[in-house]
């Protein structure tokens, strides 16, 4: 008889590639991965792990099992939705992320409620960025991921994921205080040709999106300074050192010295839920949905 944990624990190695990846996916140690391998190896008789280099790989046979392991714990995964929906209640255990001006704006409203209305629910979060929320969805590390995408920049939705749009989210150019532009009601993105600019991280996907729109409009932005957090580029901007786009959602209070302009071609961002397909009946994701929409409402 085949251990479920132990296949768990093999589908985490074929999908991460390393031990020490495989071992923080399951959030376990490397040693009882490495235990965990032994013992599926002592089962089925075969061995499924072979060094490579520093690393390891999975052997033919531990490819050969590693495929079956991923339908059976997709199987486990329907088993699981299947009774959850047959009992009608969200309970147990439910693992989401969100991307951080996300979890800033819509987590803690959507977390009380499900706790005020779900207590037997237990929610973990944490903040990723899309396409790593995402494809913890995929892997099974998470039961659900708030992403996004631009208005002109769709993000990639990975096969055997469901969505839902949670709000459209806009965003606006913010200037320093003193900038001739900065008393306008709307601004055309064509008209900040010569700024600086302060962007998220190189290669953040909010950083890929901003100067794939701006060269979209013939304009090669000049970075000057790149910051994470929304309220660091602010920050920049009210000290003069540029101007950056900044999303409503999870803004908070503004520092002295930034004007916000809205942008004439209505820059925004979409913002929704995504989740394993197999798991689609479990009420415990349409509860966090559900939360997830409202707080949407809330902010919007």
């Amino acid at each position: 008889m085949l251990n479920l944990e132990r296949l768990r624990t093999l589908d985490a190695l074929a999908r991460h590639g390393s031990v020490s990846q495989a071992a923080a996916g399951l959030h376990v140690t490397t040693s009882a991965v490495s235990q965990q391998m032994t013992k599926l190896e002592r089962e089925v008789g075969q061995q499924l792990l072979a060094k490579n280099g520093r690393g390891i790989r999975l052997t033919d046979a531990g490819r050969l099992l590693a495929d079956h392991a991923g339908r059976i714990l997709s199987q486990v995964e329907l088993a699981q939705s299947d009774l959850e929906a047959q009992r009608g209640r969200a309970v147990g255990e439910l693992r989401i992320s969100a991307f951080p001006t996300a979890a800033r704006g819509l987590f803690p409203s959507a977390l009380v409620a499900l706790r005020e209305e779900h207590p037997g629910l237990r929610v973990r979060s944490r903040e990723l960025e899309p396409e790593e929320g995402a494809a913890a969805v995929v892997r099974g590390d998470l039961d659900l991921a708030v992403v996004l995408d631009w208005y002109n920049k769709p993000l990639p939705v990975p096969d055997g994921l469901a969505k839902a749009p949670l709000l459209d989210d806009p965003a606006d150019v913010v200037l320093p205080a003193g900038h001739p532009l900065a008393t306008r009601a709307e601004i055309a993105l064509e008209e900040l040709a010569d700024e600086d600019w302060i962007s998220w991280p190189e290669g953040a996907y909010c950083a890929d999106w901003l100067l794939y729109t701006l060269r979209a409009k013939d304009i090669e932005p000049r970075v000057r300074h790149y910051a994470e957090e929304h309220h660091t580029q602010l920050a920049f901007v009210a000290a003069g050192l540029g101007v950056c786009i900044t999303p409503r959602l999870g803004r908070g209070l503004l520092p002295e010295g930034v004007s916000v302009v809205p942008v004439r071609q209505g820059v925004r961002r979409h913002v929704y839920a995504v989740w394993r397909a197999d798991a689609d009946r479990r009420p415990s994701i349409r509860a966090a949905v559900t939360a997830l929409k409202a707080a949407g409402e809330r902010v919007g």
